[in-house]
């Protein structure tokens, strides 16, 4: 007789990818909705860089 698989193994996409791909759509939204705000290109980065990329990364490495 075979086991059935976990059902934490079966998750094709782990959480921590899931979590970043939340917040680069959220980074994406942001950025647009600054693009009202103001013409500055480097805050539209700032919000891009923080909101993709480092804010996903601070809350995947506290889970951890």
């Amino acid at each position: 007789m075979s086991e059935q698989p976990s059902n934490r193994s079966s998750s094709l996409i782990s959480t921590g990818t899931k979590i970043t791909a939340v917040f680069v759509i959220l980074a994406l939204v942001s950025v647009f909705a600054t693009t009202i705000v103001t013409d500055r290109q480097w805050i539209h980065f700032a919000v891009l860089l923080g909101v993709g990329v480092i804010f996903p990364t601070l809350v995947n490495e506290w889970r951890s």
